[in-house]
């Protein structure tokens, strides 16, 4: 099995790139934000690969960091994922964000998606609930919010306020660690919007 592609980038498309390998080229498959990070044509690159291989072919699918190749093997555990779907949320959302929503239970986030409806939402926030906060979020272990306390209250509250939760837990994890575990819900709530306003 071919795990890594150290070569020039001959060709970038929508979907896709060309990696040649001492005059063989590959054609790999990735998410846009790992297109994005290859360097233009006919520049060098290293790519790490997944193989799927099937009846019909020998697929390669490329990432530029461990962590979003991690989740591609995750997500395509799950009932009606396959590589396309894989690879459509993770140009939508970094290994971060995702890890975010599933522990939120965003499902708006995931249905932003293409290819993925509101079932299959469900059915991701349902099966990786529990597999996400282990889940490498391309710096480091994401931390999860827990659901109730303060944190859940303050996740609410400015879920009310308009925020989506994603971008809203990591400024309550940040302000509840600086504040210690004695902090109050109103003044959570006040740190965290100055953090959502930088």
């Amino acid at each position: 099995m071919i795990a890594l592609l150290t070569g020039r980038v001959e060709a970038l498309e929508a979907a896709s790139c060309i990696v040649d390998v001492n005059g063989v080229g590959y054609l790999v498959q990735a998410s846009t934000r790992t297109l994005s990070s290859l360097p233009n044509p006919p520049a060098l690159a290293r790519v790490l690969i997944e193989t799927v291989v099937r009846e019909d072919a020998i697929l390669l699918y490329g990432f530029a960091d461990p962590a979003e190749r991690e989740w591609f093997r995750l997500l395509t555990t799950v009932q009606g994922v396959g590589a396309k779907v894989a690879l459509s949320i993770l140009s939508a959302l970094a290994p971060r964000d995702l890890v975010g929503a599933i522990a939120a239970g965003d499902r708006g986030a995931l249905t932003r998606v293409t290819g993925v409806g509101p079932k299959l939402a469900i059915r991701l926030l349902t099966e990786l609930r529990e597999k996400a906060g282990a889940m490498p979020s391309g710096s480091g272990i994401a931390s999860v919010a827990p659901a109730g306390g303060i944190a859940g209250d303050a996740l609410s509250a400015l879920g009310n306020l308009g925020y989506r939760r994603i971008e809203a837990q990591p400024a309550v994890e940040r302000v509840i660690a600086r504040l210690g575990d004695g902090a109050q819900l109103d003044a959570v709530i006040r740190e965290s919007l100055r953090e959502l306003a930088k």
